[in-house]
């Protein structure tokens, strides 16, 4: 295993960042930063300083689940990731804007290629948790056009079209799975590549 970074953020959707009817719009309002998450093979619970549970959309039992098939349970991105997106498309593209649930400060980009074996997290009581199956998470057409800041009312042309290349094969993040039992994890927590 290779150390490459600690998690900076936690967080979960509480509900859809696409909203609105055809051509809907990206709104990162749902987005809710926790100290704490609990991974199980169901996806991902938002753990509150308070003692609130959330329920990720992504989640298997959320009542409007975008859950497929376990594949999207867990998702995850890197800060170097959103430094390359804010180079090319602004201020407004901050850390966690994306909707991943855990956000890793990394001093490299990743691709698709160099997870192929996964990554692993210490959890909070040093157990580690082997996060598997990690694919691309595919940039939407909405997240592409709140990037671009494309106006809300216009059709989607060659520039959108652009973006989407950009921020697909991993750029705009990674999904994952866990199989192991429910295990919290922290925000501090080391991230290794398995």
């Amino acid at each position: 295993m290779r150390f490459i970074g600690t998690i900076v953020r936690l967080q979960v959707q509480e509900s859809s960042l696409k909203v609105g009817s055809k051509p809907r719009r990206y709104d990162p309002a749902p987005i809710r930063s926790v100290p704490a998450i609990s991974l199980s093979s169901s996806g991902v619970v938002g753990l509150t300083e308070n003692g609130e549970i959330i329920v990720d959309v992504h989640h298997h039992d959320h009542p409007a689940s975008k859950n497929r098939g376990g594949e999207n349970g867990i998702s995850l991105g890197f800060t170097t990731h959103y430094l390359a997106m804010r180079q090319r498309f602004g201020r407004h593209l901050s850390n966690g804007i994306a909707g991943e649930n855990i956000l890793v400060e990394v001093d490299q980009p990743f691709q698709a290629e160099d997870l192929t074996c996964g990554v692993v997290v210490e959890g909070a009581d040093g157990k580690r948790l082997d996060l598997r199956s990690v694919i691309v998470a595919s940039p939407c057409v909405e997240f592409a056009r709140y990037a671009l800041l494309f106006p809300d009312g216009a059709r989607p042309d060659a520039a959108v079209t652009e973006a989407l290349r950009y921020l697909d094969q991993g750029m705009r993040g990674f999904y994952a799975t866990y199989e192991g039992e429910p295990a919290v994890v922290e925000a501090g927590a080391r991230v290794f590549l398995a």
